[in-house]
């Protein structure tokens, strides 16, 4: 399964708290600067669960700091070969697949905009 670093939020907790502490356990890193640019409900109908994603930058690397039961291999990929992966299905996580074609798209909006 690939996917972005991801996780629920803690009862109280707030979800850019959330992502922070999830990007920390999952891959070591922590950021200056975060961004939410997505907010969709993960199953309307059935949960009224919304999904938050958030662009974090400034990265700083660090140590994972995975619970017991996460078993996690980290890899950074081009955003290229996610956009790639993304229309193939070898990625099929939805909040994934929503955060690299937005990454995408606003990379191509940037670029257009030259």
């Amino acid at each position: 399964m690939w996917e972005l670093p991801a996780g629920r939020i803690d009862k109280g907790e707030k979800p850019l708290a959330a992502a922070k502490r999830e990007l920390l356990e999952e891959t070591g890193y922590t950021a200056a600067r975060w961004k939410r640019i997505l907010k969709f409900y993960a199953s309307p109908g059935f949960v009224a669960e919304t999904m938050n994603v958030y662009l974090a930058r400034g990265l700083r690397a660090g140590t994972a700091q995975p619970e017991a039961d996460e078993l996690i291999q980290q890899r950074l990929v081009p955003l290229a070969s996610a956009v790639r992966w993304v229309m193939n299905r070898t990625i099929r996580d939805a909040k994934t697949i929503s955060g690299v074609l937005w990454l995408s798209q606003q990379r191509n909006s940037s670029k257009a905009h030259r």
